[in-house]
């Protein structure tokens, strides 16, 4: 089944925010936890779906970034300042990530121009994206286990997207939180957004997918179970073997790293969803997987 709207997942999971930016309530019983942190456009979606399900906000403990990107990271200042008892938890690499200040401006950027491409206009969130910034409070490593209630979270170091990602397994509810690094569903396939490193994107795959895993939870189009969680991550082993060859042939044939990136990107483009991100958003994705490649190849 595909869960692409807000609503539960599984009995103690919810979807929250937007098809296009989706966050999760993971329930534990007597505490919650948020994982990802969406486009800074879903704020109030956010807000009003907490009340419809019924969530008491006292009992969010925890607000989990699975890594640093403007469209992860977006509402974390504003649900920290709703709840200031939920503390912020991601990897090392990320808190060092969010403690730039070149970093939080683009974050703000970003955010913004997404905010006007949906003509959102929320004062109160735009006077929090003026004033952006994340304290992370609590840093996990690799195989680190942390509870949610009766349920328990291993945070797993898969570098490749970037290098700041994490995903988050469940084992009780065999449940992976793979943000963008497993992939992101689009359109009829699968995005592979290996930014920072194809490489490690490769062996984060073979890791993540070691799991005995039921539901896949990205923060794109939602999450995945039963025969379409096995359809997905097919899926995405098969598009990183893909695009990895359409990078490596269009390099060897232009030498151009611009010129590759544009062609890429219109062919990507070509099979997005309507509401996906914008061509601009993609272009830089490609440009940067373009650039690892062009890099190892010249060193060869």
């Amino acid at each position: 089944m595909i869960i692409d709207q807000p609503g539960h997942v599984t009995d103690r999971i919810i979807l929250l925010g937007r098809r296009e930016s989706c966050i999760y309530l993971l329930d534990g019983g007597n505490e919650y936890a948020i994982l990802g942190g969406g486009f800074a456009y879903i704020a109030e979606d956010v807000m009003d779906q907490l009340e419809r399900f019924e969530i008491d906000p006292k009992k969010i403990k925890r607000l989990f970034i699975l890594h640093s990107h403007f469209d992860h990271c977006g509402i974390v200042p504003w649900l920290k300042s709703k709840w200031p008892w939920a503390g912020i938890t991601a990897s090392e690499r990320a808190r060092v990530m969010l403690s730039r200040p070149k970093v939080i401006e683009n974050i703000k950027s970003l955010n913004r121009m997404m905010m006007e491409e949906r003509k959102q206009e929320d004062d109160t969130v735009l006077q929090f994206l003026d004033t952006f910034h994340i304290d992370i409070e609590t840093v996990v490593e690799d195989n680190a286990v942390l509870t949610c209630g009766d349920r328990s979270m291993v945070a797993i170091t898969v570098p490749g997207h970037s290098s700041c990602s994490i995903a988050v397994y469940v084992p009780e509810e065999k449940a992976m939180f793979s943000s963008d690094a497993a992939g992101i569903p689009f359109g009829k396939g699968i995005l592979t957004a290996a930014n920072s490193n194809y490489d490690l994107y490769m062996k984060s795959l073979e890791k993540i997918f070691g799991y005995d895993i039921k539901v896949i939870l990205a923060e794109h189009y939602g999450a995945r179970t039963h025969e379409d969680c096995q359809k997905f991550i097919r899926g995405s082993v098969a598009s990183a073997v893909d695009t990895r060859e359409l990078l490596e042939e269009s390099w060897a044939r232009t030498k151009d790293v611009q010129k590759s990136a544009q062609e890429i990107t219109q062919k990507m483009m070509a099979w997005a969803p309507d509401d996906s991100f914008s061509g601009a958003v993609i272009s830089l994705v490609v440009d940067q997987m373009m650039n690892y490649i062009s890099r190892i190849r010249s060193n060869e």
